[in-house]
């Protein structure tokens, strides 16, 4: 597979995975009676809207990063809290869902060997590498991330609202923290791990599938 294609799927698959994440974040909070995403055209399906240039640049080079978030008015919510654990987390686990809905497919294509279905699978792999490695990293309970709108969510009001208003000092943390690549390693790993997990999963009827055809 040539470096263009490399670049080009790699590329491709951060505009697909920022805006299924952001998009996923969007649809559950005006599900759960928030219109505010709905309202500023943040349901699109336009890359452009859900782009942060350093979060797709990280992305892409290092497979962690994140997009622009999608703003929530959490006082829209019947449950605000709770509404709001559920919007946070519906983003990573857009993802991880994207993830292995592409390994499936490439699971899929196993048996079939040729140039196009070569470069069909190499963009999958991208795409759930990509898709993970997006999901599992707004998983680390810092601000702006998701994992830190989840668990302040699960803490009392009065604590919960000081949080917030601190809340924009945590992408100074969480810049200083990548700077210092203390936490790449760890991501590496576990972004490993769920791919191989998700793997065996959507693997797996197909390995007894074409076991039996073949």
């Amino acid at each position: 597979m040539s470096t263009f294609f490399n670049y080009l799927w790699t590329g491709l698959a951060a505009l697909i995975t920022i805006t299924f994440h952001e998009v996923s974040h969007g649809f559950i909070a005006y599900k759960l009676g928030d219109s505010t995403a709905k309202g500023l055209g943040r349901l699109s399906l336009n890359p452009l809207k859900h782009i942060d240039i350093l979060g797709l640049i990280m992305l892409i080079v290092a497979g962690f990063g994140w997009a622009k978030p999608v703003p929530v008015n959490m006082r829209n919510f019947k449950n605000p809290k709770q509404g709001m654990a559920i919007t946070a987390l519906a983003g990573p686990v857009s993802n991880l869902i994207l993830a292995f809905v592409a390994l499936f497919f490439l699971a899929a294509l196993s048996p079939f060997e040729n140039v196009i279905v070569s470069y069909i699978d190499n963009f999958l792999f991208i795409l759930a590498n990509i898709s993970v490695g997006l999901g599992i990293f707004n998983f680390i309970p810092i601000p702006p991330l998701d994992g830190a709108k989840f668990l302040f969510s699960l803490f009392p009001d009065n604590v919960y609202s000081k949080i917030l208003q601190y809340e924009r000092f945590g992408m100074v943390a969480l810049l200083i923290i990548l700077n210092t690549g203390i936490m790449s390693s760890f991501l590496s790993n576990v972004r490993s791990v769920v791919i191989y997990v998700l793997w065996v999963l959507a693997s797996s009827p197909f390995q007894w599938l074409y076991g039996m055809i073949f």
